[in-house]
């Protein structure tokens, strides 16, 4: 049997995710992380991304948006501020998001803020991945 270790997925509204699983998939700031049972202590900030867990059975994947993961050898936590299961997403607002946020950066105007304009583009690339 593969080594297991425990996941916690907490999120504002809700204990989003709890068990034991085989890998844990994420997007932090520094680019995409796998993590293993026994990885060595450490925290990261989290980017929009898909939360993929890797259970005995499968995987599910996840739209993780923002937030803050905990690492230690037997335990990983992620305090999410934003996190949704794929059938929880609605594909058309998400599709809409995404036209928005291509205007918004292709028009270059002076008003535009563009770091949040490509945030609102990857939140809405991330919701579309996970809905595949």
């Amino acid at each position: 049997m593969a080594d297991l270790f425990k996941l916690r997925v907490i999120a504002p509204d809700r204990n989003f995710y709890e068990g034991e699983v085989m890998m844990v998939e994420f997007t932090g700031t520094e680019g995409a992380m796998g993590i293993y049972k026994n990885h060595v202590p450490l925290t990261v900030i989290l980017a929009p991304g898909i939360l993929r867990i890797h259970e005995v059975n499968g995987v599910k994947r996840a739209a993780l948006h923002a937030g803050f993961v905990e690492i230690l050898p037997e335990q990983v936590t992620i305090l999410a501020e934003v996190v949704e299961w794929p059938q929880e997403i609605d594909r058309k607002r998400a599709e809409e998001a995404k036209i928005r946020a291509e205007r918004r950066l292709s028009g270059q105007s002076q008003e535009t803020d563009t770091a949040r304009a490509e945030l609102a583009l990857r939140r809405s690339l991330t919701r579309l991945g996970v809905t595949k």
